[in-house]
């Protein structure tokens, strides 16, 4: 990527990154020119990971008429229509005589009347329309997905419009293409993620290590990421931002948590033990979400988790990968800079926000080594996982790579590469991860040795070693199959 594109002038923000995902609504729009059919797109994502900047960044290069219409959570059905009809009276899908289509006032057909007027306003040529936050519409009138689909059904799909559904709340934009809701089978599913390690590389300008550390601190979040002056090292920028108390680090992070638990519930309970206090285990989490009344009951916190889990998908539950069926199980934020202002910089803020500075900066070099070790466990695996997807490593039919751990904890294993989950018939390898000072050495190939055998499934002389360190290793040349360094890690998502 040309990173001399990244801004163009001090606070213009360019697009970066979003190839694919511009490719794949490319290719819509192109249906759409090549039949002069319409097609629709739902794009669910977490907030600030640039659902809306997409849409835009189409918009503008397509160079189309369009219409960009954006909810407002809160607002009663009634000033929600009004709104889209300013939206639609402001966009470019009109010419000057079509605006006087457009009735004065909303309808009291409320949205089924104001689909039908944008059915009579569009133009024959093709033209983009985009409902952004479309759950908060959902939620001020129960009705609107019934009269989208009928608009969509009887008018819209016959006139040449790309129609994109943009929505944060990631169940409801999943629930609202289901089987059983009236527009099931009717748009395409995207699902937008933050940015890869590649690109989080590309937007601050970092390689190797620094890169790495880049994606953990801005969580792949592009409304942290682009805040980043290409080239400035980890340790430089977060000194920097801490010193600001109206920093991205701190403010993206706070209006998550402020939109997805608005009050002090459970739910929210559960997730500041799993980030914040280290909760991992079940048993964990109870006793660390729980008040003066003892831990938190397990017929509470089973449906709590799988809601945050499946449904907000916020986190994310980690299996001992083995040949051996486990119950065991551990919990982490999926989100790694949701993660490091639970574990950290909430702390850091509160004493910014006091002028405390330097004892702001102190409680991060404290904790972010230790914090760094283990957040940087889930994209290592993702990175070998995805290399041996690609027949990029010794091992064949390797598709998952997890870790292992027994009720103990004694051992945990960082690395286990298997042929399929939830239970292998095959273990290709089990490796350590090594992230702070210091190179792996003989010891730690020691520790690796003894411990590796204890997984069920794990063949000496069968299974490989694998060896992941930050700063390089001190081993007799052959000891392992693979020894992996911060830029393979990165390398990954460049390949």
């Amino acid at each position: 990527m040309d990173r001399s594109k990244i801004r163009s002038s001090f606070g213009e923000a360019m697009f970066v990154g979003r190839r694919t995902e511009l490719d794949l609504l490319t290719k819509q729009l192109d249906h759409v020119k090549r039949t002069g059919g319409g097609r629709s797109v739902a794009i669910r994502g977490r907030r600030q990971v640039g659902k809306s900047r997409l849409v835009q960044e189409l918009c503008d290069q397509v160079e189309l008429p369009y219409c960009f219409y954006t909810a407002v959570k809160g607002a009663s059905s009634v000033e929600a229509v009004g709104h889209f009809l300013g939206a639609l009276r402001d966009s470019s899908l009109l010419t000057s005589g079509g605006r006087d289509l457009l009735p004065s006032q909303p309808t009291a057909g409320g949205w089924g009347d104001m689909l039908r007027v944008l059915a009579g306003v569009l133009p024959d040529t093709p033209s983009v329309v985009v409902f952004d936050e479309l759950p908060w519409i959902s939620e001020q009138d129960a009705t609107f997905d019934g009269h989208l689909q009928v608009a969509w059904d009887r008018l819209l799909s016959s006139k040449p419009v790309l129609l994109l559904l943009l929505g944060s709340d990631l169940h409801m934009m999943q629930r609202f293409t289901e089987y059983d809701r009236p527009f099931y089978g009717r748009a395409t599913n995207m699902v937008l993620g933050p940015f890869n390690l590649g690109e989080t590389a590309a937007v601050t300008g970092l390689s190797g290590a620094d890169a790495i550390d880049a994606h953990l601190i801005t969580g792949g979040l592009p409304g942290v990421a682009l805040e980043w002056a290409p080239g400035t090292p980890p340790a430089d920028f977060l000194r920097q931002e801490i010193s600001n108390k109206t920093s991205a680090l701190f403010t993206v992070p706070e209006q998550s948590l402020a939109s997805e638990f608005p009050a002090p519930d459970t739910a929210r309970r559960i997730l500041e033990a799993v980030g914040g206090a280290g909760g991992r285990t079940f048993s964990n989490i109870a006793a660390a979400a729980g008040d003066r009344g003892g831990p938190v009951s397990s017929g509470t916190l089973s449906p709590l988790l799988h809601r945050l889990v499946e449904e907000k998908q916020i986190l994310t539950v980690d299996k001992p990968l083995s040949t051996k069926p486990s119950k065991l199980a551990q919990y982490r934020i999926a989100d790694s800079n949701l993660r490091l202002y639970l574990a950290i910089l909430r702390d850091v803020h509160q004493l910014v926000l006091r002028d405390r500075t330097a004892a702001a900066r102190a409680v991060l070099d404290s904790r972010w080594s230790t914090w760094r070790g283990n957040a940087v466990e889930p994209i290592i695996r993702d990175a070998l996982a995805i290399s041996a997807g690609a027949g990029r490593l010794p091992w064949a039919d390797t598709w998952e790579v997890g870790a292992w751990w027994n009720r103990q904890f004694n051992p945990e294993i960082d690395l286990v590469g298997v042929d399929r989950t939830p239970v292998a018939s095959r273990i290709a390898f089990a490796g350590s991860i090594k992230w702070q000072e210091g190179p792996f050495d003989r010891r730690h190939l020691d520790e690796l040795r003894r411990d590796a055998p204890l997984i069920p499934g794990f063949q000496l002389g069968v299974s490989g070693l694998v060896v992941v360190s930050r700063s390089g290793v001190d081993l007799p040349a052959d000891s392992v199959d693979l020894v992996w360094g911060p830029d393979d890690i990165v390398q990954t998502w460049s390949a």
